[in-house]
C-alpha cells in the first residue's frame, strides 16, 4: 500500500511539473548560411506533452530530402522534469538569396502554437563530394578547430591572449579527443592560463550556432617586432556522424570515425614602441602601473637596520623589466635587494606587484637624504609614455659615532688602521726563501726509506713469534689473567676503605676471582676446605 502511495505521489508531481511548463514550439536550424548545393537540417520541438496535429511550413523555397523524423524524450534531473517532442527535416535550397522558412504550428489542448520564422542565406555552390553522406565530409563541415587572438597588432611588451576553441555542431557527436601537436609561441614570452574544466558553451561560427569548448588559453607578450607566426594546434577526434540511414524505429544511424583536425596559422605583427619622447630611464615596462618607494623606519640608531621598499604594481609585463635602483649616501651601507613577486596571469596581461626590498644600515649619527626615484612606462591604451617620481626620503640617525668632516683644503696625516684582514701596514722588510729544490732520488730520505723494510721485516717476524709463543702458554696466560683480575678488584676494595661491609665484599670478590683464575676452579667449588686442600697439593 505504501509503495502504491509513493508511486501515485511521484506521478502526480511529474504531471504537475510538466503541466507547469509553458508550451513553446521552437525551431532550430543547423546552418544560417550555406551553399546552393548544401543540405539544411531543420528541427521543430515542443516542450509539453499532449501536443498533436503538427503542421509544417510549406518550404516553398526548399526541397524536402528527408523527414519528418519524429522523436520524443523525457528526463528527470534534480527534481526538474524536461520533455521534448521534435519533428526533423532535411532540406536543400532551390535558389540563392535570403530565403524564409515560414512558421510551423501545433495544437495543444485545442490551442494553436506557432514557431518563429527563420531567415536562411544561400550562397554560390561549394565543392562537395559526390556522396554528401561521406563521413569525412560531414565531419569537416560540422567540426572546426579555431585559434582566436585578442589583438593582431600589439606593441612589443603588450599582453594579448590566444584561445583555442573546438566548435561542434548538433549534427554530430564527439566521443574522444587528444592533442597530437601543441602550438608553439616563438618570439613570445608566454604563460598558460588555467581553465577550470571544459564547460560546453553556445556560440556562433560563420553565422551558425555551435557548441564549443575552450581547449587551451595562453597569455602572449611579444618580445620583438616583425611577423610572428603561431603554429597550429593538431588534434585527433573520434566523431559520431549520421550515415543518412535510419533504423527500424526511425532513429538516425551514426558511424564513428577518427579524423585529424588542425587550427589555421595565426600571424601577429607586433609594433615597436615609439622613439619620440621616450624617457631616458625607460626599462621596457608596458602596461598601466603604480610606483611607490617607502622607508620602514626613518628614525634609528647607528648600526640599526631599516628597509627601503621599491614597488611597481598594476597590469602589464611585470616580469619583463627591471625596477629602478635606489641611490643612498655613502654613510648608509646598502645591501643587495630582495625580490618579491605577487603576480597572477590574466587574459589581458600579468596583474599584481613586483617589489625590491633594500636593507640599509647607518654608520654615523646624522640626517641623510635618499634622493627621489623615477619610474617610466609605456601605456598601450593611450599610446604614450608616463613617468612617476617619488619624493625624497630622509633618515635621521639619533645615536652613534659622530662623522668628523674637515676642510677640503687641509690634508691631515693619519695612521693606517688595520681592520680585520681588509687593510695591512706596508711591509718595509722581507725575508727571501730560496725556491731551489733538491731531487728526492739519492737523497738521505731516499736511502732511509729504501733500507727501512730490511729492518722492519725481521723485527715484525720476531714480534709475531713471541706473540704466538705467549698465546700457546696456557698456564702463563691464566696467571696473567689472574694478576689483572686481582689488581682490578683490589683497586675497587681500596676505593671502599672506610666502609666496612663494602670493603670486605670487594676484597672477597678479588680473592674469589683470583683463586678461580689462578687455581682453575669454579665459584661453586670455592670453599675453605677445597682451597686449603688445593693449596696443600700445590705446595
Amino acid at each position: 500500500m505504501k509503495l502504491k502511495f509513493y508511486i501515485s505521489i511521484f506521478i502526480s508531481i511529474l504531471t504537475l511539473s510538466v503541466a507547469a511548463q509553458q508550451p513553446v514550439l521552437e525551431v532550430t536550424v543547423s546552418k544560417n548560411k550555406l551553399g546552393l548545393n548544401q543540405r539544411l537540417r531543420v528541427e521543430f520541438s515542443i516542450n509539453k506533452q499532449g501536443a498533436d496535429n503538427f503542421t509544417p511550413p510549406k518550404f516553398s523555397n526548399f526541397k524536402v530530402i528527408q523527414g519528418p523524423s519524429q522523436s520524443v524524450s523525457q528526463s528527470w534531473i534534480n527534481g526538474k522534469v524536461s520533455f521534448s517532442q521534435s519533428y526533423t527535416y532535411i532540406l536543400t535550397p532551390k535558389r540563392k538569396g535570403e530565403l524564409i522558412i515560414d512558421p510551423a504550428s501545433i495544437y495543444i489542448n485545442g490551442t494553436a502554437i506557432d514557431s518563429k520564422m527563420v531567415k536562411i542565406i544561400v550562397l554560390d555552390p561549394i565543392d562537395i563530394p559526390e556522396n554528401p553522406n561521406d563521413p569525412d565530409y560531414i565531419a569537416q563541415q560540422n567540426i572546426h578547430l579555431i585559434a582566436e587572438i585578442s589583438k593582431s597588432q600589439p606593441y612589443v611588451g603588450e599582453g594579448i591572449y590566444v584561445e583555442y576553441r573546438l566548435y561542434v555542431s548538433e549534427n554530430v557527436s564527439v566521443y574522444d579527443t587528444s592533442v597530437t601537436e601543441a602550438p608553439k609561441y616563438n618570439g613570445f614570452w608566454n604563460q598558460e592560463i588555467k581553465i577550470n574544466g571544459f564547460p560546453v558553451k553556445m556560440g556562433e561560427y560563420n553565422g551558425e550556432n555551435y557548441r564549443y569548448i575552450v581547449l587551451q588559453k595562453a597569455l602572449l607578450i611579444p618580445t620583438k617586432t616583425g611577423k610572428l607566426t603561431l603554429d597550429p594546434m593538431k588534434m585527433d577526434i573520434v566523431i559520431g556522424v549520421p550515415t543518412g540511414r535510419a533504423d527500424f524505429f526511425g532513429n538516425v544511424i551514426t558511424k564513428n570515425i577518427r579524423k585529424e583536425f588542425a587550427s589555421a596559422k595565426k600571424v601577429i605583427n607586433p609594433k615597436g614602441l615609439p622613439i619620440s619622447q621616450k624617457p631616458e630611464d625607460f626599462a621596457g615596462a608596458v602596461g598601466q602601473f603604480n610606483f611607490d618607494v617607502s622607508l620602514s623606519k626613518d628614525i634609528l640608531k647607528a648600526n640599526e637596520s631599516s628597509q627601503i621598499k621599491v614597488a611597481v604594481s598594476g597590469k602589464g609585463n611585470l616580469k619583463l623589466f627591471e625596477l629602478p635602483t635606489v641611490k643612498t649616501p655613502s654613510e648608509l651601507e646598502k645591501y643587495q635587494p630582495e625580490r618579491k613577486e605577487k603576480v597572477r596571469v590574466a587574459t589581458d596581461g600579468l596583474t599584481g606587484s613586483v617589489t625590491d626590498i633594500y636593507t640599509v644600515v647607518p654608520q654615523y649619527k646624522g640626517k641623510y637624504k635618499i634622493p627621489s626615484v623615477s619610474f617610466s612606462y609605456f601605456n598601450p591604451k593611450t599610446e604614450k609614455y608616463a613617468t612617476i617620481s617619488t619624493n625624497d626620503l630622509f633618515v635621521d640617525v639619533t645615536e652613534g659615532k659622530q662623522l668628523i668632516t674637515k676642510d677640503a683644503n687641509t690634508v691631515a696625516k693619519q695612521n693606517v688602521v688595520s681592520t680585520g684582514k681588509n687593510f695591512r701596514y706596508i711591509q718595509t722588510t722581507t725575508a727571501f726563501v730560496s725556491k731551489e729544490t733538491t731531487d728526492f732520488y739519492k737523497s738521505n730520505s731516499f736511502y732511509i726509506l729504501l733500507l727501512l723494510p730490511l729492518v722492519l721485516i725481521p723485527v715484525g717476524i720476531i714480534i709475531a713469534k713471541n706473540n704466538e709463543k705467549r698465546n700457546n702458554d696456557v698456564i702463563g696466560t691464566k696467571q696473567r689473567k689472574a694478576e689483572r683480575l686481582a689488581k682490578k678488584y683490589l683497586s675497587e676494595a681500596q676505593k671502599q676503605l672506610g666502609k666496612k661491609e663494602a670493603f670486605y665484599e670487594a676484597l672477597e670478590r678479588a680473592l674469589h676471582n683470583y683463586l678461580k683464575a689462578k687455581l682453575t676452579v669454579e665459584i661453586a667449588d670455592i670453599s675453605k676446605e677445597n682451597i686449603t686442600k688445593i693449596l696443600q697439593i700445590e705446595m
